[in-house]
């Protein structure tokens, strides 16, 4: 496991623990891990974000801390932002993968379904000789429709 999941994994297993969000000091995670604070920061900075889900507000200097809070949306909401704001009408890749493991996190699809929907928008799927701004687009339809199947299929379980 590389360090940086090893530190994500670390920061959420502690917020499975409290419910308000944690506070946690760069520092001293820092020295936990054995590595250097950038490397604390890297990590807050790409995988706790709004588009993941995170609020992280952090105060630097001697006192200094991270705090990180889970944003509480409810499906509905969830799933309106992640078509109108995140996919939009072109996608590249890796931030379709970005949305699709985010439902799997929040248990809104399964581990099974986020490797098809995957497949579904990988490179090899859509390769074809168009340029690369066609396959985007067409992976944004792909992945909204996905997503609202999904969300469908959830409404109708109650």
């Amino acid at each position: 496991m590389r360090l940086s999941d090893a530190i994500e994994r670390f920061i959420k297993d502690m917020m499975l623990e409290e419910e308000a969000g944690v506070e946690l000091k760069r520092n001293e995670l820092a020295e936990y891990f054995g590595c250097a604070p950038s490397q604390i920061n890297y990590v807050l900075s790409t995988r706790f974000t709004l588009d993941n889900g995170y609020v992280t507000e952090s105060r630097r200097g001697g006192g200094g801390y991270i705090r990180i809070v889970r944003v509480a949306r409810n499906a509905a909401d969830q799933m309106a932002y992640l078509i109108n704001e995140r996919i939009g009408e072109r996608i590249d890749e890796a931030s379709a993968v970005r949305v699709i493991l985010q439902l799997m996190e929040q248990q809104v699809i399964s581990r099974e379904c986020a490797g098809v929907m995957r497949a579904a928008i990988s490179a090899q799927a859509l390769s074809v000789p168009v340029p690369d701004a066609v396959k985007d687009a067409q992976r944004a339809r792909i992945l909204r429709s996905m997503i609202l199947s999904v969300a469908r299929q959830n409404a109708s379980r109650g």
